[in-house]
């Protein structure tokens, strides 16, 4: 089966195909579509952007689509950055600018108030129908950046029972325990049913 990830991000698409490498299941990234076009996240839940992008994207390509939208949380700002983590430092924000600012506004807070979550919902439509699956992963925030590995807010995320960052633990970590390898393993059973199915 074949599934288009609806994203740009060749990360992304990379850590699905490894993640799926058992299961008879391609996934494609946006390039399939002609002119794939930039889907504006505007909803006010994850829910939401992932059902926009993986909705607009099945009625281009006519495939089953996966959209996820994430985000991290953190406790002492209240949930931010949230629904807006990737454009936190505004809309064409780099990894490296968002984590600056997230940084800057943690400045003052304590080792012990500096708790987080990374939040992962997917919504895959099939036959025109969306499916939800979640996934969370508890830390902390560090107080500055370590590690190279991964993308995104890796580098100052410090998960539950770990005392590096996603950055130093790795992908082969990372794809075990992060919020979205929980989401994605539901997402995984229940395609490895369907398939079952077929």
């Amino acid at each position: 089966m074949k599934i288009l990830l609806a994203t740009k991000n060749r990360g992304k698409i990379r850590e699905l195909n490894r993640l799926f490498a058992d299961v008879e299941i391609e996934f494609v990234g946006v390039d399939v579509v002609e002119n794939p076009p930039d889907v504006v996240e505007d909803g006010k839940t994850y829910h939401e952007n992932a059902l926009k992008k993986a909705m607009t994207y099945h009625n281009l390509s006519g495939l089953p689509t996966l959209a996820e939208d994430s985000g991290l949380e953190v406790e002492a700002l209240e949930g931010a950055p949230g629904i807006y983590s990737s454009r936190y430092a505004g809309e064409k924000a780099t990894d490296a600018e968002n984590i600056k600012k997230l940084l800057k506004a943690l400045e003052n807070v304590p080792d012990e108030h500096r708790q987080a979550r990374f939040v992962a919902v997917l919504c895959l439509v099939l036959d025109g129908k969306p499916y939800f699956f979640e996934g969370e992963v508890k830390g902390k925030i560090l107080k500055e950046p370590e590690g190279t590995s991964g993308f995104g807010y890796d580098p100052v995320f410090c998960p539950q029972g770990f005392e590096h960052s996603f950055a130093v633990l790795g992908e082969e970590v990372k794809n075990r325990i992060s919020h979205r390898a929980r989401a994605i393993e539901r997402l995984k059973e229940f395609l490895e049913k369907r398939l079952g199915k077929q």
